[in-house]
């Protein structure tokens, strides 16, 4: 049966505007006043905010790291991702084998258990000539973004002229390339410097990881890209000095562009200091109050394009089960480093909880529009990653991937309403007014306020096309 949304207000990364939003099998067919259709479902949106469903450009799903792996697989943290009104998500593809397409199809087994829609990023943290012959083929898999590492030496990392023969690489072919920017020769001498005079609190994970080494890998990538002249995006930005960087290239004309996450807008290393600082701990890690503000303000004038959440969860305490869908699990975690911060598993949850405290404490608290809102949020990842128009809008044509906004409700957040599948919640006891109210992933409500009413492998795998336009 067809549905009809009535009566709401429509907000989209440009517009504001009530209207009816009908939507016939997977795809919304009319957006205008007065629709007026005989025999379909009617929902009346009167009072509520329409949205296109969330895209997140940044999660890590059921991954592998410190002798254990991230507490949400592909289920549920797509279902949290879902009650908190995000509807796709892309995630990141490990280069653990050859050749590369072959790391794609073990990722698409594991995804297809996702209960939203689905993308992916490849990322690059090997390169020789026969990897590089690899990297066009990924266009014909749906992924046309690389990302590359300035960190995590003898791991991940590239050298530069490698990261500058993956963007020549992508320029060709329609890509993008992701930078996460650190100076991963500067942090492995701190570290083992900290932990040779017995700094072993999570402090001294952001102590070790100074922010100059982002800000100089920022400038550096972005003087790369502009040799190679390729579009470069630098995820999780955390810094103030980066968000400047990114700014002195951008007015040069340099395609760079910047996603920064919740986490970096209200955490500071002072979190780290508390007696459960690890629950903080993840890389790039938090800073200063300084550094919040300024990336509040890269935000709201443009020079940042995307919120993401680098969502990696783990256990505070994996010794202890929790109780998720009816069944005791307890998966080892953070407690992994109890006595030495470098062995703490490093990643937070978030997925669930981006739209709802960026709504509060971002928009109702005057740091960006509603239009903007949906932008950072939605319409800017699906344009950078080429999934637009088909994701992160509400123009005919699109999947009716919906979300019907209640504006005034009200609720005390935390781990009784999100729905990661771990033992602790950042914004435990936050006041948040506005949240979502009903979730429509391609036209199929999948969430109808408090209640699940998706299901396992409802997701999809969505190609990304490349050619996609720099913001």
């Amino acid at each position: 049966m067809a549905l009809l949304i009535k009566s709401g207000t429509i907000i989209t990364a440009s517009e504001t505007f009530t209207g009816d939003i009908l939507v016939e099998g997977e795809k919304i067919s009319s957006v205008g006043a007065n629709l007026h259709v005989d025999g379909v479902e009617v929902i009346d949106a009167a009072g509520k905010l329409v949205l296109p469903g969330g895209i997140d450009p940044h999660v890590h799903l059921d991954l592998p790291m410190a002798g254990t792996v991230s507490s949400d697989d592909h289920y549920t943290g797509t279902k949290a991702a879902a009650f908190g009104g995000t509807t796709t998500v892309l995630d990141f593809v490990s280069q653990d084998t050859s050749p590369l397409t072959a790391n794609v199809g073990a990722w698409r087994l594991k995804a297809e258990k996702a209960a939203i829609d689905y993308a992916a990023h490849m990322n690059i943290t090997r390169l020789d000539q026969k990897v590089a012959g690899e990297i066009p083929d990924l266009v014909e898999e749906g992924i046309t973004s690389l990302k590359v590492f300035t960190a995590y030496n003898g791991r991940l990392r590239l050298q530069d002229g490698e990261i500058f023969r993956v963007l020549r690489i992508a320029r060709e072919r329609g890509m993008i390339t992701m930078l996460h920017a650190e100076n991963g020769d500067v942090i492995d001498l701190l570290v083992a410097e900290a932990l040779v005079s017995g700094h072993t609190t999570p402090e001294w994970h952001a102590r070790t990881r100074p922010a100059w080494g982002a800000v100089e890998a920022v400038l550096r990538a972005s003087a790369l890209a502009a040799q190679a002249e390729a579009p470069l995006y630098i995820v999780h930005m955390n810094v103030a000095g980066e968000v400047d960087q990114l700014r002195y290239a951008r007015e040069r004309g340099v395609k760079v562009m910047g996603e920064t996450c919740p986490q970096y807008l209200f955490f500071s290393i002072e979190h780290l200091r508390r007696s459960d600082g690890a629950k903080w701990l993840c890389s790039p890690p938090m800073r200063t109050p300084e550094d919040n503000d300024r990336l509040w303000k890269g935000l709201a004038d443009g020079t940042i394009q995307t919120i993401g959440t680098d969502h990696c969860p783990f256990f505070f305490d994996g010794t202890k089960p929790i109780t998720y869908e009816g069944t005791s699990i307890a998966i080892p975690g953070k407690e992994l480093g109890k006595d030495d911060f470098s062995k703490v598993p490093n990643g937070l949850p978030g997925v669930g909880d981006r739209l709802p405290v960026m709504w509060t404490y971002g928009v109702r608290a005057g740091h960006i529009t509603p239009n903007q809102f949906v932008a950072l949020t939605s319409t800017n990842p699906a344009k950078i990653f080429g999934l637009y128009p088909r994701k992160g809008s509400l123009l005919p044509g699109a999947d009716a991937d919906i979300v019907i906004w209640d504006p005034e409700r009200r609720l005390t957040y935390g781990i009784a309403y999100a729905k990661h599948r771990t033992d602790y919640n950042l914004y435990e006891g936050w006041e948040l007014v506005g949240y979502p109210d009903k979730v429509f992933l391609r036209g199929n409500l999948i969430v109808d306020g408090d209640r699940w009413v998706g299901r396992s492998g409802m997701g999809r795998f969505i190609p990304c096309q490349p050619g996609a336009p720099a913001l």
